[in-house]
């Protein structure tokens, strides 16, 4: 739990290897946030928008070497991917693997498994991780760094986050600290898992790396002394862009945004085979 710029609580629950009995450590046990993860890409997509690399509103075929040709209606732009109103049909073929020789770059998964465009861009929100991992894909190629490489030199750094890492395998110095996953307590745990739309759902980072990332969006972009967004930036990622229908959650720029108790929720949840994770600020109070 984070209040304004400092961490108020952390504790780590129950065992990060059973047979092992080896417990839960906040500051050191790395997890599988899922779809949180977005979250970096999206984060990286404003730090690029802010350098006047990216337009929101562009054709996203401006950034691509390869087409994404809706069948009818306008052009998929970044924005559409930022609120999932890019229309893509979702899918799981070739996005799992726990074979690294099996696991398929995200470039070569975003050029053979294009996912059909059933609804026109910017119409109907319809969840994509194949959107998201072309915005990841686009920070590649308008930055002119892999995308492992970017989230590393302008996220994780900035932020502190030490214990946190988009690459898969696991690099050697992670894997001591990697929570085993469990899909019950009387099983053996799985493999780790590779996620081939990386920019979708890679990361894996500590409970304490998190609340720095969740400080540096509470505190406007800011974290220390260092600015990853400037303040404008962050506030628009936070907030849809238009009126969301009364009594409805909406999406904002990457964020989910809603109201629980009468208090406003930014956040997002993620999910792998066997980790589930959720990541919740309250803007108003300035609580993550």
């Amino acid at each position: 739990v984070v209040r304004n710029d400092e961490i108020v609580f952390e504790k780590g629950y129950g065992f990060a290897d059973v047979a092992g009995r080896k417990p839960m450590d906040p500051v050191n046990t790395l997890i599988r946030p899922g779809s949180i993860s977005k979250l970096f890409t999206w984060t990286a997509v404003m730090q690029l928008v802010e350098e006047g690399k990216l337009d929101l509103d562009a054709d996203v075929n401006r950034y691509l070497d390869f087409k994404i040709t809706p069948p009818s209606g306008r052009a998929i732009t970044m924005n559409d991917l930022m609120t999932h109103r890019g229309g893509f049909e979702e899918g799981l073929k070739d996005v799992l693997a726990t074979d690294p020789k099996l696991l398929k770059s995200n470039t070569a998964y975003l050029k053979e498994n294009q996912r059909p465009i059933i609804f026109p861009a910017g119409g109907i929100p319809a969840y994509s991780n194949y959107g998201t991992s072309l915005a990841g894909y686009i920070v590649e190629r308008v930055s002119g760094q892999k995308y492992d490489y970017y989230i590393e030199q302008h996220i994780l750094a900035p932020l502190a986050m030490r214990h946190t890492t988009t690459r898969q395998p696991l690099p050697a110095g992670f894997a001591p600290n990697m929570s085993k996953g469990y899909m019950s307590s009387d099983q053996a745990p799985r493999p780790f898992e590779l996620i081939t739309t990386a920019p979708a759902g890679s990361v894996s980072a500590t409970g304490a790396d998190m609340a720095n990332f969740m400080i540096a969006h509470l505190q406007a972009g800011r974290f220390g002394d260092t600015q990853i967004l400037r303040p404008e930036t962050a506030a628009m990622m936070h907030r849809p862009e238009g009126a969301p229908r009364a009594g409805f959650d909406a999406m904002a720029h990457g964020f989910f945004w809603g109201h629980r108790n009468d208090r406003l929720v930014i956040g997002h949840g993620g999910d792998t085979a066997i980790f589930h994770t959720d990541m919740n600020l309250l803007p108003e109070q300035n609580v993550g």
